[in-house]
């Protein structure tokens, strides 16, 4: 009896959940492209990125990516992604710390971003990927109303995903869903490698 009752309990429960599950579900009755964010401190945001890029391939979009920040590494997702005409444009300087040259970062940055704008106002693209893009903003190398502007006047279909730590506030305000990652243990601050296939 008891075990029937517990049973019973716990259907009232989830029918509850699902109601509210399929009225909030009836209720968004709007079709248009996000802006995601990524932001935070911990590790994760442009693997979520690069996730998103995969489910948008898998359902045959069309789409494009910004690299900023990225080196001459070896780059797992140029890798995968590039053999299913995934565009690519990759700012190939590497971290600031390394390059220790402002005016030859903030060239490059201007290059893949004029890359950047000709995909956020092309309708050809169902999704525009600007990864790394907030280290641009915050370094000042882009001009954060020109990023706003192309973004905002992008084509209605289209959405865009940004990653990187430190979103600026203007960013966050015109964003549909925005995810902060948190930091909880990361292997590097235990002396373990990065390492190919997991971290790049």
């Amino acid at each position: 009896m008891e075990t029937r009752t517990n049973t019973e309990r716990h259907r009232q429960r989830q029918q509850k959940i699902k109601e509210r599950v399929d009225s909030r579900v009836a209720a968004a009755t709007e079709r248009k492209g996000i802006l995601i964010v990524f932001t935070g401190n911990g590790k994760g945001k442009s693997t979520a990125a690069f996730g998103t890029v995969t489910r948008a391939i898998g359902h045959g979009k069309t789409v494009g990516v910004a690299q900023f920040i990225k080196g001459q590494w070896d780059n797992g997702e140029y890798n995968t992604l590039h053999q299913h005409n995934v565009e690519f444009h990759i700012m190939g300087t590497g971290f600031t710390w390394e390059t220790q040259n402002r005016e030859e970062d903030i060239q490059a940055a201007l290059a893949v971003w004029q890359e950047s704008k000709r995909m956020l106002a092309d309708a050809r693209y169902d999704l525009v990927v600007l990864d790394e893009l907030t280290y641009m903003l915050a370094y000042h190398y882009l001009d954060i109303q020109e990023v706003i502007s192309s973004i905002v006047n992008r084509p209605a279909h289209q959405s865009v995903v940004v990653t990187g730590r430190g979103c600026h506030s203007q960013l966050l305000d015109i964003a549909d869903t925005v995810s902060e990652i948190r930091p909880v243990k990361h292997a590097f601050n235990s002396g373990i490698q990065a390492q190919s296939g997991i971290d790049w």
